[in-house]
């Protein structure tokens, strides 16, 4: 895919959510839990970034922060069908689209004992989220579709990520990305 093009989809990606960010699932279904991650834009943007920034390390932990993350949301989600209270959940998502987006605009690149353990946290957040937003219904399907639509949205950044050319003025977009991302993270903090 010509670079140009994977921007012009990131960004059409980006303004596609927002008008359906956060309704009430009336009742949970594969379709309902596929369709909250692309339905909020602070989901959308934390699960493109991981993609975005998996496309730039090294090794194993390419494929390991985007299956750490659906592993750790799984895990978020259970956590609220047992009952579990996570502190701060918006403000825990919000700082993941923050910290991510900022990790993109400085091209950093953590060892993965860092890395791994700070994408799978903020995963719980999202999880939890989803399962706060769930309705009545199967856990089970609910949480199929959303770990799925997960897995696409990392693919996509991924996707993205690695058809960026190694030029200079490419590099400098990718970091503007991340600022914008990064952005968006610091308005939802303060929202």
């Amino acid at each position: 895919m010509h670079p140009t093009r994977a921007l012009i989809t990131l960004g059409l990606a980006l303004a596609s959510g927002t008008a359906l960010a956060h309704q009430g699932h009336e009742s949970a279904s594969f379709f309902s839990g596929f369709s909250h991650p692309l339905g909020g834009i602070d989901h959308l943007l934390a699960m493109l970034a991981v993609g975005l920034y998996a496309a730039r390390q090294s090794g194993w932990q390419r494929w390991a922060l985007p299956v750490g993350f659906v592993v750790a949301m799984l895990v978020g989600a259970g956590l609220g069908a047992l009952g579990v209270e996570l502190p701060a959940v918006e403000a825990g998502i919000a700082a993941s689209v923050l910290v991510l987006g900022l990790l993109i605009a400085f091209a950093a690149r953590l060892p993965v004992v860092a890395a791994l353990p700070l994408v799978a946290a903020f995963a719980l957040f999202h999880g939890h989220a989803h399962h706060a937003e769930m309705g009545d219904g199967s856990l089970f399907t609910y949480a199929a579709g959303f770990a799925i639509a997960t897995a696409l949205l990392h693919g996509a950044g991924y996707l993205i990520g690695r058809q960026v050319p190694q030029a200079q003025w490419a590099q400098r977009l990718q970091r503007a990305v991340g600022v914008a991302i990064a952005g968006a993270g610091a308005v939802f903090l303060g929202g």
